[in-house]
């Protein structure tokens, strides 16, 4: 069992959205009836109290809302969650509580309501500046909505996330220049900017595989990436993460749990959870589908519907695979023990000749130019 001193998150999936986007592939379900959203939250307490028994003497550090589109829930559910939590395990003084929001005025009628329940930190998505691309991507909001949310939200949280996609259907670097100079005098020093992928099972997939699609090629979206980089750069923000750039000490410290692959519990339906026992790994999923999730929580306790061990080559793999995202790399130490032998050093030094990695004493990291091309330094390293 982890000592208390290391980091462990909880993670609460709400999956219900108003509208599905045509860029999204997360598990996310639109209802054309209301929601009974007190029945789920009790779910979710339910299923909280199943993972306190596998997972005594944790320290909370952070709580995630994640979905879905968690600013649909009422603040009171998001009340009885956070307390359900604090009866279960020890909470950290300095727990990081954060909610994805939608700036919609609707939602964001709600936002003191989760302050009074405990939320301490909201990420928000604005996603984009202009009437077009805002229509294009299946959001509900207006550009002006999003800064009034916004400004509202930095007004009543202690820490806000201003979320922009980039690398849009048709967006030019000049476009993208003069959307996120107008962002960056809004942000209040954590931005997530994602570069859209277009994933297969979503609208976008199918639009691209008819022609009807197009986004920046690679070279336009190496351009735009660098642009990024650089203008976060210049207003203070350092990019701690492939997409996350933050003043210090504005870092999401639940996504780096994750990244620097922490130990967490996921509870809702799709969730998925990583639980140390002994030198294992449990790897845990949820199942999908809401109403299904909830029978099973109702007859179980919980929603499981895969329960794999990973043993420690295999936490390796995923400890390399999340941890050369961020700025700080991983502990070559922790990496080599986990997988039983030491990384081959021709390699090392090879990478780090054409500039895609370094070395600070026991840790390696990926650079900026690394970072661009990640997948295949995570598999050259690997073999």
């Amino acid at each position: 069992m982890p000592s208390s001193s290391e980091t462990f998150g909880i993670y609460v999936h709400w999956p219900f959205c108003k509208a599905k986007c045509p860029y999204c592939d997360f598990n996310s379900h639109v209802r054309h009836h209301e929601v009974d959203t007190m029945s789920f939250a009790k779910a979710l307490t339910a299923e909280l109290r199943w993972f306190a028994g596998i997972t005594p003497g944790r320290i909370v550090s952070s709580i995630f809302f994640g979905g879905g589109t968690p600013s649909l829930m009422p603040p009171a559910a998001v009340a009885e969650v956070i307390d359900q939590i604090a009866q279960l395990w020890p909470i950290a003084d300095t727990v990081e509580i954060t909610l994805e929001a939608n700036p919609t005025s609707v939602e964001a009628e709600n936002f003191r309501g989760y302050r009074t329940a405990g939320v301490n930190r909201v990420s928000v998505g604005v996603q984009a500046l202009n009437e077009i691309d805002l229509k294009a991507l299946g959001r509900q909001h207006t550009p002006d909505e999003a800064l009034k949310a916004f400004r509202l939200a930095a007004k009543i949280f202690p820490r806000v996330s201003f979320d922009m996609i980039y690398a849009r259907p048709q967006q030019t670097t000049a476009q993208w220049k003069d959307e996120l100079t107008r962002a960056l005098g809004e942000q209040e020093g954590h931005m997530s900017l994602y570069q859209l992928t277009i994933e297969p099972g979503t609208a976008y997939f199918d639009l691209q595989a008819r022609g009807s699609l197009i986004v920046p090629d690679e070279d336009s979206a190496t351009d735009l990436f660098e642009l990024t980089q650089t203008l976060t750069e210049k207003h203070g923000l350092s990019a701690y993460e492939v997409s996350n750039h933050a003043r210090e000490g504005q870092e999401s410290r639940h996504n780096l749990l994750y990244w620097r692959y922490g130990e967490y519990v996921g509870v809702g339906p799709g969730a998925h959870a990583r639980i140390a026992v002994g030198e294992n790994r449990r790897a845990i999923v949820m199942e999908k589908y809401p109403e299904t999730w909830r029978k099973l929580v109702t007859e179980k306790g919980h929603g499981i519907v895969e329960d794999n061990i990973v043993v420690p080559v295999d936490q390796a793999s995923e400890y390399l695979i999340m941890g050369l995202r961020v700025s700080d790399g991983i502990d070559l130490a922790r990496y080599e023990k986990l997988r039983g032998q030491s990384m081959d050093p021709n390699k090392i030094a090879g990478l780090k000749s054409l500039g895609l990695v370094k070395r600070e004493g026991p840790r390696l990291m990926a650079t900026t130019q690394g970072r661009r091309l990640l997948n295949a330094l995570i598999t050259e390293l690997a073999n």
